[in-house]
């Protein structure tokens, strides 16, 4: 029998599920921290965000944790399901797995294979 992996998870859907784990969070909350542990590689538009949240609670990983009305907006708080935690989890030590093989690798090589670029004289 063969177990079922679960798919591996696009960048920024990996780092909204990231921004979750500290707890319930609203959208803009949401991107600004999935920016932030992306170091700047996720940035999220508010309407790739909420599609995005759309799908993940509708395929059981985000759960929506309540809404409030802040200077005439809703604003709607997400958390990560138990689903959701496990998925992320197993992503992470997918590409944890994944680095460990190249890093074992890159360190027992007997010298680079790959030439070191030279800067060009100026004369």
């Amino acid at each position: 029998m063969f177990a079922v992996a679960s798919p591996e998870l696009r960048e920024p859907t990996y780092f909204i599920l990231a921004a979750l784990l500290d707890g319930p969070l609203h959208g803009y909350a949401i991107a600004r921290s999935a920016e932030e542990l992306s170091g700047g590689s996720v940035r999220l538009t508010a309407g790739t965000l909420y599609g995005a949240l759309e799908r993940l609670v509708s395929q059981g990983l985000v759960e929506v944790n309540g809404e409030e009305i802040v200077s005439g907006r809703r604003r709607r708080y997400h958390r990560l399901s138990s689903h959701g935690e496990s998925v992320l989890l197993e992503e992470a030590a997918r590409l944890q797995a994944a680095a460990d093989v190249v890093e074992r690798r890159a360190a027992a090589r007997p010298s680079p294979s790959i030439p070191l670029r030279r800067k060009p004289r100026i004369a």
